[in-house]
């Protein structure tokens, strides 16, 4: 009766197994509702983004009347080019490349190299800095603002981009993010064995550590470099239009007069928005490889 019973739970197992194997290779296939759930979130997503192309390509006048129109005009480049030469959008444009990519990229190393820390590392007090890390994320950063202002006058640092990037070159956040991916995608036996064959900290970092962390350094980096463009609280106190301004500072001169011009205001924040669409197209695949990639590791 035992070996009977053995023989049907290892016929059982095959099976089973079988049919795992089956269903390995096999593509998941969605169905209508799914699909059109799916068309329904895209186009509530890309209804802001059309538009806003709408509207640019209009003029003040036929924004105003009722029903809004519905369908592009033919006043898009003409908006276009006074955006661009009010707005000095050039300058701006250039200014937010450097502030949002100098942040994005101080923001994944150090976070990396903190998250590390907080994740493989022993030293005293580790939980305790890790909790007074996270907490301040709980502090509004409205109250930092007015010691932070103070901060860069006394160091002449006022209307210039190392203002806005210093402060914001490492987040709490960001910290938090990569202990969290680092503690369960790096094992700790990957950096004993470095250890073991004579590599250094350093060394232990760069061959080891950003290796394995590079898809959560995708996500990161390109979260932050959305936030930093995106950003206008402090740039706006920070910064002047007149000196080096960022794309949202240099969008609050524009449609200026007694009935403010919505149509190139529009296109003002077209010109803004148009290249974080041309780089999630040209690394949208290389992030989303990555995240899948650490999905698969993990």
């Amino acid at each position: 009766m035992a070996t009977t019973s053995q023989t049907g739970g290892q016929r059982t197992g095959n099976v089973i197994s079988g049919r795992n194997r089956k269903g390995a290779g096999r593509q998941l296939h969605g169905g209508r509702i799914t699909h059109a759930v799916l068309i329904l979130f895209t186009a509530g997503s890309l209804f802001p983004l059309v538009w806003t192309a709408v509207a640019a390509s209009r003029d003040n006048t036929r924004l105003a009347q009722t029903p809004p129109p519905f369908w592009f005009g033919g006043n898009l480049f003409k908006n276009l080019e006074i955006a661009w030469t009010d707005a000095n959008m050039g300058t701006a444009l250039l200014n937010t490349t450097i502030v949002a990519g100098a942040i994005a990229a101080g923001t994944v190393l150090f976070s990396t190299l903190a998250g590390f820390a907080f994740a493989k590392l022993r030293f005293r007090f580790k939980n305790l800095l890790l909790l007074l890390v996270i907490g301040t994320m709980m502090v509004p950063p409205q109250l930092s603002v007015v010691p932070l202002y103070m901060l860069i006058a006394e160091l002449s640092w006022t209307d210039q981009l190392q203002s806005v990037i210093l402060p914001t070159l490492v987040s709490a956040f960001g910290v938090f993010f990569m202990r969290q991916y680092l503690t369960g995608a790096l094992p700790t036996e990957l950096i004993e064995a470095a250890r073991v064959d004579g590599a250094s900290s350093w060394r232990v970092v760069w061959h080891v550590v950003f290796p394995a962390a590079r898809p959560a350094m995708a996500v990161l980096g390109m979260l932050t470099f959305v936030m930093a463009w995106n950003d206008f609280f402090w740039p706006i106190i920070a910064l002047t239009q007149n000196g080096s301004p960022t794309v949202q500072v240099a969008l609050t001169g524009l449609g200026r007069g007694y009935i403010p011009d919505q149509s190139v205001i529009m296109a003002g924040a077209l010109l803004g928005t148009l290249p974080l669409l041309l780089a999630f197209v040209i690394f949208g695949r290389h992030i989303v490889g990555g995240i899948m990639q650490g999905a698969v590791k993990g």
